[in-house]
């Protein structure tokens, strides 16, 4: 499949990059003087593809970089009641400890998240000042273009800031005219939220409404209109966020878009995508500009791809897609009574001799979710349940589909020999989503029947996704309905979370909404007694008012020399 991207030129300028180091305070965020060929405007434009080359949460190379993925799920998901770390308790042990909420300074998920995207946030910098080099000389870049060299590099900046800022919130600012001396001494005792707004609002006002050079992953001014809108989302500014996100869902028909096309690397990146981290497999075969962040995703075992059993689905998060004989999910918490948890309590000839509950009423975004045993899984054939998973005992019956591709699809879009590795797409925010923010501003403004509207929306898409069969016979009882109604905030607020997380399961969001709505600690520790009851290791969570953030990197502190100060509970 050919694609206009800007993916291609980031392997050029990615050679401008190779020797930057990744220690934030040892080698300051500002660049390297490259020789007199930087300054110009092919040096400038290649300085921003290198920017960019951050987007995929990786500097070099393919594996460690699971706590930098685009995707978040490390700390969007693991952490929440959708996902477990999978594989078993002794692989990257310490993700247990994040997804237990028990995390230490010295994790070392940690330093990859705080190192890569301060190498992204050095790289925005870099562009700037040599931007203003450049300016300053005889040979100007055109004022239009400048302009938008500037909004790109601040939006990128901005969504850099952001990622760490849901994470370690109290975060030294640098920019581009920070100076070496002045860097050295940035404290992390102000919330920079402001300055990321600053950033993001500049882009929404200067960024054109068409790509430049139309090449896919650019931003763009709806990509900058959309996240603003979630800024002030975040900052329960749901009257400064409302008119933003309607602006950019405008007329678009998310009914006419299909769910699937999302999270299929030859329909990616479509109507839907708004902002997208672009991945590709190299020409030569490698896979560092793949979707290196998600490749421990990949099933174990008899399957196709082979490798590597982590990120797998809770047994909650599968029972929040039952529905009521009206289609419409459980908002009471009540579909954890006779919970479905495939074959996994069954042993011996019960369990050999398992079969699928056909009645089994859902959601049919369940089966584009999660793997089931017995269900068709893509192009692999039946999902075999145990043969597919690290262990089950540990982790569950389940597995992921979104970030897997189609075994029909590894000779042109996965790494030889390493079919985990490939080049699909990460939504980072999408069209669905946008809408299901929109719904939140409306209930939080008082407009429940524009909330009804956006939500019913999305389940009305739902409903028309294709249902999984075997020899023509649907193998679930399919259903999702729209709501007739929304009766008191309380319930619209209530059917709004809801549909976030079942249309963005697994997609990077559940945590950080938890902690936003302040449900966190009752939501997570409920869930933690439930699942404990199929899978002992999850019991026993307690969430604590410190784990809205995660700590300072020790490391990051010692190369300080006491500058940077840990949150407070760590």
């Amino acid at each position: 499949m050919k694609r206009k991207s800007i993916y291609m030129s980031l392997l050029a300028a990615g050679l401008l990059f190779g020797s930057c180091g990744k220690d934030f305070l040892n080698k300051v965020p500002q660049g390297q003087l490259y020789g007199d060929q930087i300054v110009s405007e092919d040096g400038v434009e290649a300085l921003l593809l290198g920017a960019y080359g951050i987007m995929n949460g990786n500097v070099n190379g393919t594996w460690g970089n699971y706590s930098s993925a685009p995707s978040q799920w490390v700390f969007g998901e693991m952490t929440s009641d959708n996902a477990h770390k999978g594989s078993d308790e002794n692989d990257q042990s310490a993700m247990n400890l994040i997804e237990a909420l028990k995390i230490n300074p010295a994790n070392d998920q940690l330093i990859t998240m705080w190192q890569v995207y301060y190498e992204g946030v050095m790289r925005c910098n870099t562009t700037l000042r040599f931007l203003k080099t450049v300016q300053a000389g005889s040979s100007k870049i055109a004022a239009s273009r400048a302009l938008e060299i500037e909004a790109e590099a601040k939006m990128l900046r901005g969504h850099y800031y952001f990622f760490m800022w849901r994470i370690f919130r109290y975060l030294p600012y640098i920019d581009e005219n920070t100076t070496t001396e002045e860097a050295k001494a940035k404290q992390n005792d102000v919330d920079i939220y402001d300055k990321i707004i600053d950033d993001v609002k500049f882009a929404a006002e200067n960024l054109p409404v068409t790509k430049f050079k139309s090449q896919s992953g650019r931003m763009d001014k709806t990509i900058a209109k959309a996240y603003l809108g979630k800024l002030y989302l975040y900052q329960g500014k749901h009257d400064l966020a409302l008119p933003l996100f309607e602006d950019v869902i405008g007329s678009k028909n998310l009914v006419s878009m299909p769910f699937e096309n999302n999270f299929n690397v030859e329909t990616e990146d479509g109507p839907e995508a708004i902002l997208v981290s672009k991945h590709a497999i190299n020409p030569n075969g490698s896979g560092d500009n793949a979707n290196v962040g998600d490749m421990l995703g990949g099933l174990y075992g008899t399957s196709p791809v082979g490798c590597c059993g982590f990120y797998q689905p809770t047994i909650d998060l599968v029972n929040a897609y039952k529905v009521d004989a009206n289609g419409l999910p459980y908002l009471d918490g009540s579909y954890r009574n006779n919970p479905n948890t495939s074959d996994m309590e069954l042993t011996g000839k019960d369990k050999v001799d398992y079969e699928l509950d056909v009645t089994f009423r859902v959601d049919p975004r369940l089966d584009y979710t999660v793997g089931r045993r017995g269900v068709p899984y893509l192009d692999y054939g039946i999902m075999p349940g145990d043969d597919w998973i690290r262990k089950a005992s540990f982790a569950g019956p389940f597995v992921g589909i979104k970030t897997m591709i189609r075994k029909s699809q590894f000779a042109n879009h996965a790494v030889a020999g390493e079919n985990y590795i490939t080049g699909l797409d990460v939504n980072i925010m999408r069209l669905a989503d946008v809408i299901l923010m929109a719904a939140e501003c409306a209930v939080e403004t008082g407009n429940l029947p524009k909330a009804l509207k956006y939500v019913n929306m999305v389940r009305e898409r739902a409903d028309k996704l294709p249902r999984k069969q075997i020899n023509n016979v649907n193998v679930a009882d399919y259903m999702v309905k729209p709501y007739p109604s929304f009766p008191s905030p309380d319930f619209a607020r209530n059917a709004v979370r809801m549909e976030r997380r079942l249309e963005l399961a697994l997609e990077g969001h559940r945590y950080f909404d938890l902690v936003r709505w302040g449900i966190a600690k009752q939501v997570l520790e409920s869930y933690s007694a439930f699942e404990s009851k199929h899978l002992p290791f999850y019991g026993g969570l307690v969430y604590n008012t410190y784990n809205a953030y995660f700590p300072i990197p020790q490391t990051e502190i010692d190369r300080s020399g006491g500058t940077l100060k840990q949150n407070e509970g760590y």
